[in-house]
């Protein structure tokens, strides 16, 4: 076991099945050292979870958990791209979309989801740039989606 899945299994992580595409795309791309992610929706046990928008009836707290969710979800399809999650050299970007209501300021704070779990997970390597935009609907219905560009060792 690496360093990086001795690490999700202190933070009791179990990573899932990467999700396969639902559409005429791939989940990831890898060019060079470059690994591009797809947006990953927040499933959890195979089920979508905290459907609807932030600042009607969904908190920020539950933003926030939908977040980390989709971070799990990109980490499961880094590891179904390089095999090895000790190949990550640095997370270099996060996107992040927000399904809320026109006066719904706080995506920041909801993005910070995915934003916490990566520095938990790779440390300073998970430390990122980012953006969180507030969109009027996302996918099926759920309040959040997050892609990713990460550095990988060839």
């Amino acid at each position: 076991m690496g360093k990086i899945d001795t690490r999700l299994a202190e933070l009791g992580i179990t990573l899932p099945v990467a999700a396969a595409p639902a559409a005429n795309y791939v989940p990831f791309v890898l060019n060079g050292n470059q690994l591009i992610l797809s947006g990953q929706l927040p499933f959890q046990d195979g089920k979508l979870i905290h459907l609807g928008h932030l600042g009607d009836k969904l908190t920020v707290e539950e933003g926030y958990q939908a977040a980390r969710l989709c971070g799990i979800n990109l980490i499961a399809q880094i590891k179904a791209a390089v095999g090895d999650l000790d190949r990550v050299r640095r997370i270099l970007r996060l996107g992040g979309f927000v399904a809320s209501t026109a006066t719904f300021a706080d995506q920041p704070k909801v993005i910070n989801g995915a934003s916490d779990l990566m520095v938990e997970v790779f440390g300073d390597a998970g430390r990122h740039a980012r953006s969180a935009v507030g969109v009027p609907a996302l996918p099926l219905g759920v309040a959040v989606e997050i892609d990713a560009l990460v550095d990988v060792s060839v």
